[in-house]
């Protein structure tokens, strides 16, 4: 595998994150603006959401990746992360708690996950028997 589709893929994989989580964001602000419900009342939703799209840019990234799906899809939960930290650090001036960093150590670990059955789902499907 050369490393001209390597970091392509990353970057394919972090895209997925920040469209789903923008996305989501766009339609949970819109419900919760238009009806009774709390931030605190769909705090699992949320964090059910964050998760899932970390694998999927895992998943994504270890597909386009075609090899090394651990690493790819650490990588691109490391970048998100970092992006987080940085806007976090940069705009307001806070580090990460205990908690993120728990929320950030799951998601490294979901993202290399979806990574790894990126890689091997695509694969076997593109391999000719």
């Amino acid at each position: 595998m050369a490393s001209r589709s390597f970091f392509p893929a990353v970057l394919w994989g972090l895209c997925a994150i920040l469209v789903i989580a923008l996305s989501f964001s766009l339609l949970a602000s819109l419900f919760l603006t238009f009806t009774s419900y709390t931030e605190e009342s769909i705090r699992w939703l949320i964090m059910g959401v964050a998760f899932l799209s970390m694998f999927i840019g895992g998943f994504m990234s270890g597909a386009k990746a075609k090899a090394k799906g651990l690493m790819a899809g650490a990588l691109t939960a490391l970048l998100f992360s970092m992006l987080t930290f940085l806007v976090q650090f940069l705009g307001y001036n806070e580090l990460f708690t205990t908690s993120q960093y728990a929320f950030h150590g799951g998601y490294l670990l979901l993202a290399a996950l979806g990574g790894i059955i990126g890689v091997n789902l695509t694969s076997n499907s593109s391999s000719n028997y």
